[in-house]
């Protein structure tokens, strides 16, 4: 075999070695490590159209990449003056219209059924066993997610809901704020949270409880990576009585509010990160200070609380006083 075809093989190989060793790691991974996450009905139709596009595209690459090789071996140059040209292959008009029309089915296919799994994707369903729809306002802001629920609750980067609901969050940002976009891969599509606009995403929560992990998934910032969002779905009673109690809620509230407004600048312990420590600050000790810096800011830093009600603000205070100015070790949640 001349050497300018067994280098056009060896590149065909090496690129199918290339995209293989891409691939193992993923399908090595949890859920296969390929196809999206599926914990509820909204997910699994995504998964099912994900699983039926990479079917029809794998198929599609395996056929290329093989009649690909297959004419590199079959019209290579079999020592043939370079500036000698190659034999003609004239149209075929029967074939041409094959490779034409397949495609088209395809793609009709497709479109076939994405329409059809749209409304089981996008719409809310209309009551679970649980009971009725619950709706969560949902706020993104650098760098976390503020959850209100109907009763006035507030929680920040943890979504807690209950098994079998159907809900309806409406998400948004500050209009002083960038775009976020919302995404627990196991429970729906991804939902963009953008300044001044109003977007609803709908689903119906799992059947059985569990903790299932997202993350703002547009680029929002510095600390783009440190805005996690995760859903705790669990029993309906216990998601009633804890939902009751939240608010009363002051120092998991308090936690909570620092993790996820405080820490990406000022460090999970108050250690000082992009912002300024506040361990052994006399500025966190002080109560009323806490309040006045996150509702008015200061320099580079922004109001970050300035929408935040009293409840919120007091438990944040209090949490940064006796957790993060005295030294004291942050109580996991």
């Amino acid at each position: 075999m001349p050497p300018p075809v067994r280098r056009k093989l060896f590149a065909a190989s090496l690129s199918l070695l290339a995209l293989a060793l891409v691939l193992t790691p993923t399908a090595l991974a949890g859920n296969g490590g390929v196809g999206p996450p599926a914990s509820t009905p909204n997910a699994e139709r995504i998964q099912t159209l994900y699983w039926i596009v990479l079917a029809i595209t794998g198929v599609i690459f395996v056929l290329v990449e093989g009649a690909l090789i297959m004419f590199i071996v079959k019209y290579r140059n079999r020592g043939r003056a370079r500036e000698q040209e190659g034999p003609q292959i004239r149209g075929h008009t029967r074939l041409e219209l094959i490779w034409t029309g397949i495609p088209v089915v395809i793609l009709a296919f497709v479109i076939g059924y994405v329409f059809y799994a749209l409304p089981g994707i996008k719409d809310v369903p209309a009551a679970g066993a649980a009971g009725p729809k619950i709706t969560i306002q949902v706020s993104g802001r650098q760098f976390y997610w503020l959850y209100r629920y109907p009763n006035g609750a507030v929680t920040v980067n943890e979504l807690r809901l209950p098994v079998s609901q159907p809900v309806e969050l409406v998400i948004t940002a500050p209009a002083d704020d960038v775009a976020h976009s919302w995404w627990v891969p196991a429970m729906a599509g991804k939902m963009d949270a953008i300044p001044g606009k109003v977007n609803y995403l709908s689903f119906e929560t799992p059947s059985k409880p569990g903790l299932f992990k997202g993350q703002c998934a547009e680029f929002c910032g510095i600390q783009h990576a440190l805005m996690l969002a995760q859903v705790r779905v669990v029993p309906v009673q216990a998601y009633e009585t804890w939902v009751a109690a939240q608010l009363r809620a002051g120092v998991d509230l308090g936690r909570q509010t620092f993790e996820g407004a405080c820490a990406p600048c000022h460090g999970l312990n108050g250690e000082g990160l992009i912002g300024p420590p506040l361990r052994g600050s006399a500025a966190a000790a002080d109560p009323a200070r806490v309040r006045e810096l996150v509702t008015q800011g200061l320099r580079a830093m922004p109001p970050v609380g300035e929408t935040w009600g009293d409840h919120q603000l007091n438990a944040l205070a209090q949490y940064v006083k006796t957790q993060i100015a005295a030294g004291g070790a942050p109580s996991g949640g």
